[in-house]
């Protein structure tokens, strides 16, 4: 009769076992205990993959044996990528593929050729083989391509990382994947395209310096230009206006309108150099120049919307290099990259989507701003420079040998200058109460009655660099990217930030937040693991002994007690 009922027992909890995994089966779930909460995604994520209409593919392109880095990588993008399957279902399909993977060599390089197309650059790195083989040098191009419908758009994972921070550029990495996907999705399947205008007017470039900033710019928005000096009106229908290094005044009407656009809800980033200090007067003079004021006459329009851009240059000792001429030898130049204070290599703020856990952004000659008071207004430093900073107040002298003594050294003592600023809020006119009757009849008749304040809520970004956005032009090359210093070759991570700073302006606001996401390195004490080595060691290998050991007692004791009557 027991065995009989131990039988049936047994057999009853392994059916209940059989159910229940099947019940669970049906339920996907996780809980995440990472204090930075990880492993969750957002709930603009979650929204936007259950809003899909039709499948999103998205092709990986990290299948294969790599260094330790980018393997966590992948392992992280794999189970990023589950989670979105989880929310999208039958309309969300991914896979991993080894890029090239059993093609010649002509369709191989068509194939790298088409990647590089779409944006997405190999990385070189040395891998094994095979297994207790040697390492080979192989292009990882740790990447995706998302496809909906007819169309398809490239996600860089490393894009905007430094190349020389290693372990600290994965991890980083790791952190925006979730924007990464979740953004190139909500691109890739919106049917209405914002669109976006560039000021132009005031001297405003439109040449191949701009090329980098235009390229990035019509692959997420329609992009036409605006003439303030001439055009009657800024049209609303475009959802922000950058105004871009202009080196020519602004008259009151100019301003009148762009304060116009403002108060009915338009959003502006402003990149303005307020002195002549110009790479090109570098280069040509290769001495001292004098940096002075432009005159723009946007000092009252800045001030009245909550910030002042300071007639001063900023120093770091964070900054770039400049090739000079030390002497000659043989009859040719001898040239030596030195470090110039000026090219300000600046941080990003740590605690906003914007420029959150991005590369070191690459100014020239930039200025300081100040935040000043304004009503209802919440203002935000996003870009600032290093803890070791100066200012130079104009007339200003720029020299090459910037530096010239450890004195000099000492004196860059103050911390994160702010150079760019994002303003939220209702703003107020700069010409409330004081417009002439004729310039209200001109709005009246043109059925933009004048507002003395803005109705809704708007944004605008005010950096005090205009050549963030710009791009220099090599003479072999042509046009670099955006942020590439042409002597030192290095990328900043000044189209992400461009690109970033606008996407905040006119984009999903929820989407971009998760850009905040941190993920904490816990590194293992390399002291302590070898102290306590043995110790762990012991305790691996001896512990599940002697909890089995003890166990079996158990059970032989609790046996023993039940049959021995």
């Amino acid at each position: 009769m027991k065995k009989k009922s131990t039988a049936q027992y047994i057999f009853l909890a392994a059916l209940s076992l059989v159910v229940i995994n099947y019940v669970i089966s049906f339920f996907n779930f996780n809980i995440d205990l990472t204090k930075e909460k990880r492993f969750t995604l957002s709930q603009p994520t979650r929204q936007l993959l259950m809003s899909l209409e039709e499948p999103v593919e998205v092709t990986v392109l990290l299948k294969g044996e790599f260094p330790a880095g980018f393997k966590k990588l992948a392992n992280s993008t794999t189970a990023l990528l589950r989670d979105f399957k989880q929310h999208g279902r039958a309309n969300f399909q991914f896979r991993f593929l080894s890029p090239a993977e059993d093609l010649n060599d002509s369709t191989r390089v068509a194939f790298i050729d088409s990647l590089a197309w779409l944006g997405l650059q190999p990385t070189n790195v040395k891998a094994q083989t095979k297994k207790g083989e040697g390492e080979e040098n192989r292009l990882v191009f740790p990447g995706a391509v998302i496809r909906y419908k007819d169309r398809v758009i490239a996600v860089d994972l490393l894009e905007g990382q430094s190349s020389l921070e290693g372990v600290n550029a994965l991890n980083n990495a790791e952190a925006l994947l979730e924007f990464k996907f979740a953004n190139a999705i909500q691109k890739i399947i919106r049917e209405e395209v914002p669109a976006i205008a560039y000021a132009i007017g005031h001297g405003q470039s439109l040449d191949y310096n701009m090329k980098s900033l235009f390229d990035a710019l019509k692959s997420d928005y329609y992009v036409d230009t605006v003439n303030i000096r001439t055009q009657p009106f800024i049209p609303q229908d475009f959802q922000a206006v950058l105004i871009i290094k202009p080196v020519e005044e602004f008259t009151e009407s100019d301003k009148l309108k762009i304060d116009q656009y403002i108060m009915r809800g338009g959003k502006v980033m402003w990149m303005i150099d307020n002195l002549y200090a110009e790479l090109d007067s570098l280069q040509r003079a290769q001495s001292d120049f004098v940096a002075f004021d432009r005159g723009l006459n946007l000092t009252d329009l800045l001030f009245k919307y909550g910030v002042r851009i300071n007639p001063d240059l900023v120093q770091d000792l964070q900054s770039d290099q400049v090739p000079i001429v030390i002497g000659t030898m043989g009859g040719k130049a001898q040239i030596q990259p030195i470090p110039f204070p000026y090219f300000v290599q600046l941080n990003g703020a740590v605690d906003h989507p914007v420029s959150r856990n991005l590369d070191k952004i690459l100014s020239y000659f930039p200025s300081s701003i100040d935040t000043v008071g304004a009503q209802g207004i919440k203002k935000t430093v996003i870009l600032h420079t290093s803890v070791n900073a100066r200012r130079l107040s104009t007339p200003a002298m720029v020299s090459l040998n910037s530096l010239k003594t450890e004195e000099d050294l000492n004196t860059f003592r103050e911390q994160n200058i702010p150079v760019g600023v994002l303003l939220e809020g209702r703003f107020n006119s700069l010409f409330a109460n004081r417009i002439s009757r004729a310039a209200a009849d001109s709005l009246s008749a043109m059925g933009l009655p004048f507002r003395s304040a803005a109705d809704t809520p708007t944004a605008m970004v005010v950096i005090a660099d205009g050549d963030i956005a710009q791009n220099q032009v090599s003479r072999n090359e042509g046009p670099l990217p955006m942020g590439m210093n042409p002597y030192t070759r290095y990328p900043f991570a000044n189209k992400e930030f461009v690109m970033n700073t606008i996407e905040y302006l006119v984009g999903n606001t929820g989407i971009l937040e998760t850009r905040s996401k941190d993920y904490t390195l816990r590194l293992l004490n390399k002291k302590k693991i070898e102290e306590e080595k043995t110790g762990w060691q012991l305790l691996n290998i001896l512990a599940p002994v002697l909890l089995i050991t003890l166990a079996g007692g158990i059970f032989q004791f609790v046996r023993k007690q039940k049959y021995q009557h």
